[in-house]
């Protein structure tokens, strides 16, 4: 191959041949059916505009309504007892110290992790499920342990009834590591759990130790005051989220698929996002979403040669061309009628009192359905301007991350490489995604008489591939948020029940106040629940513990990871009044 190679960089490319007509026909074949595709999307789009309501007031009335408080109604007089000994101070010293202990075990997972029993990096897991039964002893001797893959660790809470769907929470016992770079610019070392009254310092403080202890902390006290669920209760714990969860969320995902079946999950509740205040309101904004995820490949592959005779345009140059078309051509925002950032933009409008007045102006023209093909979307395009970190919870991303391409300074290029990374948006496919990267690769394929292979798993010398990476995720399927669903019996008579999302909203409420606002919320990273899809429709990535003078989310994933400790303590009563809630819910 490499001789061919050589002999082909010899050829002049200054007049057309057969080749270069073939080339130029295969990218313009390209750019014809990209285009095809968007017309084909324009004629199966509603392009109507119709609007929700000819009365504003109405409008509101019916958008974003609330649960009430959700207080657990079975009483006695342990589980009173132990409601005053989560907020004692007894209960936050043990809690701090269990906390701290977890972050001293440095559970950190690598990309370039080897096979579990031969790569030694994954034997701190050992240690960590050791602090956890020494820690919850209550836990641990009433609750079924599996170990999944080693060292998932899969908690099962048997219920008194057997038909009711079980209730699953979720955390992650991996962290992020800590460079040795960073180390003198911690204020407390990473691994130190250090408390200074305040918070507990340390990597994985925040994410996600903080849940999982949390977590288990509220099973323990439960069990201390004789609580028995009606609902079995799971408790699913991977080790390599952080590194996308291939060895320990999948396969716990997987054993519980076959050991349950489909949709056999009442409800799931992971890490997501937390509470904020915005507009002069305070808001619950649960993950009901995730954005999708592609990694797009592209080589570019040009002749070679001494770099003292270099052509006008070489690899990389042709590369970075194509970079920035690439860059030029970033996606517009776009808000989808499912997503959920329109049902927060929806409760701003109603409850918060500094609400922009644009903002609403555009709520009141949005349509149930609208096209996307000739007309811009203005209420997006006017969120949007609230900056990147809003823009992008309703825009498909694109970021160049990596590239490669050249071995010595005296020698042209031949294979100039980079991966562009999308996270998708509400709404949109992978295949847009793919479709949109190749049109504009095809212009520059076209441009310099290259071949393109768009994502045909071919790679010839003059030519550009583009393929996607290993992993492909089209955007998570949407929890629902209403309040009541209602199911027919075979009497024809309708029945209304609650929600998993009410359920969620009430627990949050009753912990918090009626001022807090619980709306849905959308992840634009992708938690270990991409692997729990097909266990259940009410999936809820939520932390929901809430110090109010902690701004952010606690350094994660960098120097001076924190977390406050009234945010620890608020998450274990929540978790005990999610379980208790669910326990007695009929849903």
């Amino acid at each position: 191959m490499a001789g061919k190679d050589l002999g082909e960089q010899a050829v002049p490319h200054s007049s057309p041949n057969t080749t270069s007509h073939k080339r130029k026909f295969a990218a313009g074949a390209v750019l014809c059916l990209a285009a095809l595709a968007i017309l084909r999307n324009c004629a199966t789009t509603p392009t109507t505009w119709s609007f929700l309501s000819n009365s504003s007031k109405s409008r509101l009335d019916l958008q974003c309504q609330q649960a009430d408080p959700l207080f657990p109604s079975r009483k006695t007089k342990e589980l009173d007892d132990m409601e005053s000994y989560l907020t004692s101070d007894d209960f936050r010293n043990v809690a701090i110290e269990r906390l701290s202990g977890a972050v001293k075990i440095p559970t950190q997972s690598y990309d370039d992790m080897g096979d579990i029993g031969a790569d030694p990096r994954w034997d701190i897991f050992y240690s960590f499920a050791d602090y956890l039964s020494k820690t919850y002893p209550l836990a641990h001797a009433t609750l079924q342990l599996e170990k999944v893959n080693t060292h998932g660790l899969l908690y099962t809470w048997t219920g008194t009834n057997p038909g009711l769907k079980p209730n699953l929470l979720m955390a992650h016992q991996d962290v992020v590591p800590v460079p040795d770079s960073t180390l003198k610019q911690w204020t407390h070392p990473p691994f130190s759990g250090h408390y200074d009254g305040k918070f507990v310092w340390g990597r994985g403080a925040s994410d996600c130790k903080n849940q999982l202890m949390a977590i288990l902390n509220a099973i323990e006290a439960l069990i201390a005051a004789d609580f028995t669920p009606q609902r079995t209760l799971i408790l699913s714990f991977g080790f390599d989220e952080e590194i996308s969860g291939g060895e320990g969320a999948k396969h716990l995902s997987a054993y519980l698929l076959k050991k349950l079946g489909h949709n056999s999950i009442a409800a799931i509740v992971d890490e997501g996002a937390v509470n904020i205040e915005s507009w002069g309101a305070n808001f619950a904004i649960p993950g009901v979403a995730e954005k999708g995820y592609v990694d797009v490949d592209i080589v570019v592959r040009m002749p070679g040669g001494h770099s003292s005779i270099p052509p006008p345009h070489n690899g990389i140059g042709v590369a970075s061309e194509l970079i920035t078309l690439i860059e030029a051509n970033r996606y517009e925002p776009h808000l989808a009628d499912e997503n959920p950032y329109l049902g927060l933009l929806q409760c701003g409008e109603k409850y918060a009192p500094e609400f922009p007045h644009q903002l609403g102006k555009l709520l009141d023209k949005r349509s149930r359905r609208h096209g996307t093909c000739n007309k811009k979307d203005d209420l997006a395009l006017e969120a949007a301007k609230a900056g990147p970190g809003i823009k992008y919870l309703f825009t498909t991303s694109v970021a160049v991350d990596i590239i490669h391409g050249g071995v010595k300074t005296n020698a042209l290029p031949e294979r100039t490489q980079f991966t562009v990374n999308h996270r998708i948006n509400v709404g949109s496919t992978s295949s847009q995604v793919k479709s949109h990267i190749s049109s504009l690769a095809a212009q520059v394929a076209e441009k310099y008489n290259l071949t393109l292979h768009a994502f045909t798993g071919e790679e010839t010398p003059s030519s550009i591939s583009l393929s996607h990476g290993p992993t492909i995720l089209e955007p998570a399927p949407i929890t629902p948020t209403s309040l009541v669903q209602s199911s027919s019996s075979s009497n024809a008579s309708v029945s209304t029940t609650t929600t998993p999302f009410a359920l969620l909203a009430g627990t949050t409420r009753a912990l918090y106040g009626r001022d807090l606002i619980v709306s849905p919320g959308l992840m634009t990273g992708n938690t270990d629940t991409r692997f729990y899809w097909d266990l259940s429709e009410h999936i809820f990535r939520y932390g929901p513990g809430w110090d109010r003078e902690q701004v952010g989310l606690g350094n994660i994933h960098t120097v001076d990871e924190k977390v406050g400790v009234t945010a620890h303590l608020d998450t274990v009563k929540w978790m005990v009044g999610w379980i208790r809630n669910v326990d007695e819910a009929v849903i």
